[in-house]
């Protein structure tokens, strides 16, 4: 009787870790992600370092420098508090070239929040998978044609590609 308890037990506690799995490989976005993944791969990447401020969103994909959490000095504290050994920043853009859907995907994993007019945006949706070359994620947000700051914060590399895209 105390076995089985014990084996209903165990398997009840890893019951909710693996539901928590994210998928894994290309096939599993919840929408195609080809053009954001060339972004996020392409050799012309605009590189910048955090901090930096950009006229227009670049038509492909960025490498953003990133430093400890404390030295990125992020406009506003990140929505989810970075992990210990992470890394972090951000760029800030003028204004989407015009108000609408734009997916921001991620090369690796990260928290991205999307500043504008004081406040985070909230993603209207959100895919993830890992196992894919070049995206590990990608979200989509309503952006008006104001200023803008993109924060990344929870990385465990120095740099990260971004892509900023209109959603199709």
């Amino acid at each position: 009787m105390r076995r089985s308890i014990f084996i209903a037990f165990v398997l009840f506690a890893a019951a909710p870790a693996r539901a928590a799995e994210e998928p894994s490989g290309c096939d599993k976005f919840k929408w195609n992600i080809d053009h954001e993944r060339a972004a996020l791969t392409a050799p012309d990447r605009v590189k910048l370092v955090s901090g930096s401020e950009l006229a227009a969103l670049p038509a492909t994909g960025m490498m953003l420098g990133l430093s400890a959490p404390a030295e990125a000095k992020l406009p506003m504290p990140p929505e989810r508090a970075p992990k210990e050994g992470t890394f972090a920043g951000f760029t800030s853009f003028k204004a989407a070239p015009k108000a609408g859907i734009y997916t921001v995907s991620l090369s690796a994993g990260g928290w991205v929040d999307v500043v504008q007019d004081g406040h985070a945006l909230k993603p209207k949706a959100f895919s993830g998978a890992t196992d894919c070359d070049g995206i590990r994620k990608t979200m989509k947000y309503e952006i008006s044609a104001s200023p803008f700051v993109l924060q990344v914060s929870g990385t465990k590399e120095n740099s990260i590609s971004i892509a900023i895209l209109p959603s199709k």
